[in-house]
């Protein structure tokens, strides 16, 4: 299924299906009821399907097969807000290692053209900070907790945050949790995973390396209003068997910023449930991201957005999430 959180005028959200292509949305409690499958209350919103379990599940997948046309809208008349808004949790792992290594020389060359000779201010250069977050990850799995209050959808625009000039985007995806997880095997990890999304981890670059000298991690480089695009469907883990085989690519205005590649992950999904499931539970409906892909943003080429940007991040077998960049009104 390719489950979504859709919104009309007036309305509250609803939890439905992308259908016929993608051109239109099914409504999966209406769609429910009008096949007499009953109340269908946890077919209202899709984290409560997550939590109902398997018999809920197949119930919305008869719904989809079935398609009843009075529980179908087409998709241009509704608004999609992220496939859960907000989710119960955001954890952003760091999963790619060329991103990681490309944005710390990024950045390192950044600096250094703001001096009287770049080429001298980059070779005398102390890496060794950089070097140990690269150490770190070879290591184990790394991540920080988002600000689960700033995720949108793939109709909403982007807000420019008034203290930063340096906005960029990043493009990732990732997995939401199907069932409580707690002290799991990598080798079992996979049923844990309910599905997956398209983010974009919005990002005020000027402010993540003001801050990052502090050693606890990003907070206003990420966190403001409208940071965490989430979308444009969740992708039932049925319907993409391979999440490691997918082909990742950023636009921004039409023109292809970079491309990537899900295979290309040091640590796989299940590697971060099992690191983050010791002695702590994960809970139904939570999200783990996977770091951007290498050449995944704008900071590895030293390009940044400008207000008015559209930025499309598209990955293979979920769809093209697509946000417009705008300054406060």
């Amino acid at each position: 299924m390719r489950l979504v959180t859709f919104q009309r005028a007036g309305v509250p959200a609803r939890a439905g299906a992308l259908i016929d292509g993608d051109q239109a949305v099914l409504d999966l409690q209406q769609a429910a009821q009008a096949l007499g499958l009953g109340e269908a209350l946890a077919l209202s919103q899709v984290q409560a399907l997550i939590e109902a379990g398997p018999e809920a599940w197949a119930m919305a997948r008869e719904a989809v097969a079935l398609a009843p046309r009075q529980a179908v809208t087409a998709r241009a008349d509704l608004r999609l807000r992220a496939p859960i808004q907000p989710p119960v949790q955001m954890r952003d792992c760091s999963c790619f290692e060329l991103h990681l290594k490309q944005a710390f020389a990024a950045a390192r060359q950044a600096r250094a053209l703001r001096t009287p000779d770049p080429a001298a201010t980059l070779a005398a250069m102390n890496t060794r900070a950089d070097d140990r977050v690269i150490e770190t990850f070879q290591r184990q799995p790394i991540y920080y907790k988002c600000n689960r209050f700033a995720t949108i959808g793939a109709d909403d625009d982007v807000v420019w945050p008034a203290y930063s000039q340096a906005l960029d985007f990043e493009l990732e995806f990732g997995c939401y949790i199907a069932r409580a997880a707690k002290d799991v095997r990598a080798e079992d990890a996979r049923e844990f995973i309910f599905g997956y999304t398209i983010f974009n981890d919005i990002s005020a670059r000027d402010a993540q390396a003001a801050e990052m000298g502090g050693m606890l991690g990003p907070a206003k480089g990420k966190d403001f209003d409208t940071a965490n695009v989430m979308g444009p469907c969740l992708v039932t883990a049925d319907e993409l068997p391979d999440p490691y085989d997918l082909t990742m690519i950023a636009r921004v205005n039409g023109e292809e910023w970079g491309r990537g590649h899900s295979g290309d992950m040091r640590w796989r999904f299940e590697d971060l449930i099992a690191h983050i499931s010791r002695s702590e539970t994960l809970h139904p409906g939570e999200f783990l991201g996977s770091g951007t892909v290498g050449n995944g943003c704008g900071l590895e080429q030293l390009r940044y957005l400008k207000p008015g940007d559209v930025v499309e991040l598209e990955v293979q077998g979920i769809g093209v999430l697509r946000s417009r960049i705008t300054r406060p009104a």
